[in-house]
């Protein structure tokens, strides 16, 4: 038997994960854990549940604090600033608590984040002042570092056969959360207003009217505290002893790799320094991680904002039911898409061609804001207008699959296995960063664009189509497969 070179470091461990396929045979597809893939979709389940339910009501809960003083053209600074405070808090935060997972485990610090993300959903239902919202969304974003935790579980318990059918199941949960959570925020916002024979007499819902729907994520958030306590195993539970996980004994000339169903493993190297994680594979795979998280933040954050302004300004005036609703079929229908064509369509582009696909229709998305506040101008909000909005929903559906094809770029950059908690969590930091400066400056960009007229008050969409570029010229630097030993 040959031997197996040893990896330096910068060489990747993954083609797709931890592993590599055995040159001389291939290897048939492992069944997926499904017990373990099905908790941590729900556990996933509610970081966009919690996020996205705010959504159909921040841009009234910014007037109703009072911040912006009756100036409407005013409020997408401000919404823009509730997102940049999560995520630049998440990214002071998030490479600690994944690379602490690396060290006393996936569980733990899980089980963490759970209970940031209750506590700060709760802490948004009862605020009254702009300081209150300010101080919930930084709790929210610095306690949470489960994105990228989870992900390293799911690369840690699939192998290079069975990654893209994980990758089809795994998004299930985020397009469910951003289902449900605009029609429960949409649904649930003043209640006291809306159901007047349950909530009518009561004087605390009338004093707090966004606490309700906030209340339901931050409860299910509770609900997934307990089920991760209880039936989630840890990914290797005898690696980790008494809080920390002990050093690899030396490995025997020819033993850094072992066999795990038929794959190559490499298991010899300990976790690595920051700077050792800094190689060309991790960069690329993060950068356009980062890149596309910048311009999808962009665009869904404008998008509520865009729905909510009155037309004469430059939106569609809907109000928050009709933009929950509209939020709620975009997550429905990508559920559905994603679950049925990201495999077929992994295996039949590659994942560098449909990474490079996905994010092209970027363009013609952005394209459509000014065409259809065009055409509402011009015919009303009639049938043609709908058309329009369904059509740029559709067309951010399928912009989703490179979402899951960045995921697996970036578990196959992995240096080792020991790292794979680290290697997310500096992609996720980025991406956190990326997303703290999406939302501000896309809103910033809204609101000049109104109030100045710039470009003909189309420069937000300039700036978007140009995050968008960038995002695609970053996809030519992918191999096209995910790095091999």
């Amino acid at each position: 038997m040959q031997s197996q070179q040893a990896p330096d470091e910068e060489t990747p461990l993954l083609r797709t994960q931890a592993c590599v396929q055995h040159e001389s045979s291939k290897a048939t597809r492992t069944p997926l854990p499904w017990r373990q893939i099905s908790i941590l979709l729900l556990l996933q389940l509610s970081e966009p549940l919690t996020g996205q339910v705010i959504a159909p009501f921040i841009p009234q809960l910014i007037r109703d604090v009072g911040v912006t003083h009756g100036d409407d053209s005013s409020i997408g600074y401000y919404v823009g600033l509730m997102y940049f405070l999560f995520f630049m808090t998440e990214a002071f935060t998030i490479f600690h608590w994944s690379r602490a997972s690396d060290q006393i485990g996936r569980k733990p610090v899980l089980l963490t984040g759970l209970l940031g993300l209750s506590m700060s959903m709760y802490c948004v239902g009862l605020s009254k002042t702009f300081w209150g919202l300010v101080l919930s969304r930084c709790l929210n974003g610095a306690l949470n570092g489960n994105i990228g935790i989870m992900k390293s579980m799911v690369a840690e318990i699939t192998d290079p056969t069975n990654i893209a059918q994980a990758c089809s199941v795994m998004p299930l949960a985020w397009f469910s959360g951003i289902t449900i959570g605009p029609l429960i925020g949409g649904l649930l916002e003043h209640p006291a207003k809306k159901f007047p024979t349950v909530f009518g007499g009561s004087t605390f819902f009338k004093t707090y009217p966004y606490f309700l729907p906030c209340s339901v994520a931050g409860t299910f958030a509770v609900i997934c505290w307990f089920i991760a306590y209880f039936l989630l195993e840890e990914m290797s539970p005898k690696d980790y002893i008494l809080g920390r996980k002990p050093k690899p004994q030396e490995p025997n000339e020819g033993s850094s790799a072992i066999m795990e169903n038929g794959i190559h493993c490499d298991t010899s190297e300990g976790q690595l320094p920051l700077r050792q994680l800094l190689v060309p594979s991790v960069l690329i795979a993060a950068g356009c991680y980062a890149f596309f998280a910048l311009t999808d933040i962009a665009v869904r954050t404008v998008l509520p904002v865009y729905f909510a302004i009155p037309v004469e300004m430059g939106g569609l005036g809907l109000d928050p039911s009709a933009i929950g609703t509209i939020l709620a079929l975009l997550g429905l229908v990508g559920g559905v898409c994603q679950s049925l064509l990201f495999a077929p369509l992994h295996d039949r582009l590659g994942p560098k061609n449909l990474y490079l696909t996905g994010t092209s229709l970027y363009i013609p998305v952005i394209a459509l804001f000014p065409v259809t506040t065009w055409v509402a101008r011009e015919r009303g909000l009639g049938s043609l207008v709908w058309t329009l909005v369904g059509s740029q929903m559709i067309l951010c559906v399928f912009v989703g699959f490179s979402f899951s094809v960045t995921f697996i770029y970036v578990n196959a950059a992995a240096p080792n296995r020991a790292s794979i908690g680290a290697t997310n969590g500096l992609a996720q930091m980025t991406v956190s960063v990326m997303r703290a400066v999406g939302p501000a400056v896309s809103n910033s960009a809204f609101s000049l664009s109104i109030q100045r007229h710039l470009m003909g008050g189309y420069f937000v969409y300039w700036l978007m189509a140009v995050m968008a570029t960038i995002s695609l010229a970053m996809g030519f630097f992918l191999p096209k497969k995910p790095w091999k030993v």
